[in-house]
């Protein structure tokens, strides 16, 4: 049996009326996930409110955070010490095959290394980890990956060119 994921979506903005004027209406939503609220809206480029989240936020959140708990794991099974872990990552829309879509997201993971740890196990692992994340696996999505690595005995934590 597959594991099964629910969340529950409410069109909040309905209290600020009707869907009369599609230049108008609100955007706003919230979704509830094990009951944690999460105010969302339309990006602010598609008349959405820039204070709540976005899907595309969302999206790309998924794909950062499917790749971060993919590493780590693999990282974990294979005896390679991460002690930190950061992603600044970003996701483009544009149209493609005349559709707008999330035409690239690219992850920026910043991975601090043990003192010891094997940084080309470390390396390897990065791609892997890619192909194992359920989330990428789900999408048609081109997902760039750009990791720096650094040594947690680095005080300055200088980057590490990646390959």
């Amino acid at each position: 049996m597959a594991d099964v994921f629910i969340s529950h979506l409410e069109w909040s903005g309905a209290s600020k009326g009707p869907t009369r004027d599609p230049a108008t209406f609100s955007r706003d939503l919230t979704v509830v996930v094990h009951a944690v609220t999460v105010p969302m809206s339309a990006a602010p480029a598609y008349r959405g409110d820039p204070s709540r989240v976005n899907p595309e936020q969302l999206f790309v959140a998924s794909l950062s955070a499917c790749q971060a708990l993919t590493y780590l794991f693999l990282a974990a099974r294979h005896g390679v010490a991460v002690t930190a872990y950061t992603d600044d990552a970003e996701g483009r829309l544009g149209l493609r095959e005349g559709k707008m879509r999330m035409v690239k997201v690219t992850l920026r993971p910043h991975i601090t290394l043990e003192a010891g740890a094997n940084e080309a196990a470390a390396r390897e692992l990065i791609e892997k980890a890619h192909r194992e994340c359920f989330i990428a696996n789900s999408v048609s999505t081109p997902v760039a990956i750009e990791p720096t690595f650094a040594r947690a005995c680095d005080p300055i934590a200088t980057t590490m060119e990646a390959s």
